[in-house]
């Protein structure tokens, strides 16, 4: 681990970026230039005191898990990922790991999406991050790991993971789902983790099984959906999407057409939150 050339490349990575960058607002007048060390802690959901003493060469060597947060609080390219990595003592990501680091130019348009839901999924429907409107809308996904880190493996596994469609809507989800997972599975063969997604899917449900001997290859997202909250009940949305250049990554932005059910509701979604509701939930 080079503590020296860490500290330094962290310090000048946080300090080449502005509050707008990465989604914050501008605030008072600041001193000093780019992020305060609060900031990139914060978007990297660890303390400021261990990532003070990361800049401080005093810190001790951050994990894997570690170094993939600030990659993304940092908006880094994928060579300066790497570069991050290996700073810090570890090999730089294997594909696998790396295929979840989310495409900075998605984040840049993610970050300026505060008032209607947004998330980035990879190829595997793996929710790479979200605002806050898509986690009041759809739930925190963060603390899933292993297979279930996918959608697509939650929808047949997970039945709780159905209730937020209609019942009408459910079988057409189901086969988007597949289609999804087919292209991936074309593009990454089956001995990526596409292919272990599909064999595991194959063994647990008798559903996925019938749908993947179907063939049908599609990325889709339909244009025009209606999701259930627990609380404000069926909300008619329309959906845009915007991928990276390889198709890997895709971000979905979620949105109801002015003076509409639709959007008084996600205005009602964006005053009150996801707290909101887990409290009055336990009451």
């Amino acid at each position: 681990m080079d503590r020296s050339a860490l500290a330094d490349f962290l310090r000048r990575r946080r300090e080449a970026l502005r509050p707008e960058d990465v989604g914050l607002p501008m605030g008072a007048r600041r001193r000093a230039p780019g992020l305060r060390r609060e900031e990139v802690a914060a978007l990297a959901a660890m303390s400021t005191d261990y990532y003070t003493r990361l800049e401080q060469r005093r810190g001790p060597q951050p994990s894997e898990q570690m170094l993939a947060s600030l990659a993304r609080a940092l908006r880094l390219t994928g060579d300066e990922r790497d570069y991050l990595f290996r700073m810090a003592g570890h090999n730089a990501p294997a594909p696998v790991t790396a295929a979840t680091h989310v495409a900075p130019a998605l984040l840049r348009v993610l970050d300026r999406l505060d008032d209607t839901p947004a998330l980035i999924l990879s190829n595997l429907g793996e929710t790479l991050v979200q605002n806050r409107m898509a986690d009041a809308l759809f739930g925190d996904k963060s603390g899933h790991t292993g297979l279930a880190r996918s959608g697509i493996y939650r929808w047949f596994t997970d039945p709780s993971e159905r209730l937020r469609y209609p019942e009408e809507d459910r079988d057409r989800q189901s086969r988007a789902q597949v289609a999804n997972l087919r292209v991936a599975y074309g593009s990454m063969g089956p001995r990526s983790r596409a292919g272990e997604l599909v064999r595991a899917l194959q063994k647990a449900s008798t559903e996925f099984a019938e749908l993947w001997d179907r063939h049908e290859v599609a990325t889709r997202f339909e244009d025009h959906k209606t999701l259930i909250h627990p609380e404000l009940g069926p909300i008619e949305l329309d959906c845009q999407v915007l991928f990276t250049e390889d198709q890997s990554q895709a971000l979905l932005v979620l949105t109801a057409p002015p003076r509409t059910e639709g959007h008084e509701k996600l205005r009602l979604l964006a005053v009150l939150g996801h707290e909101h509701f887990a409290e009055t939930g336990r009451g």
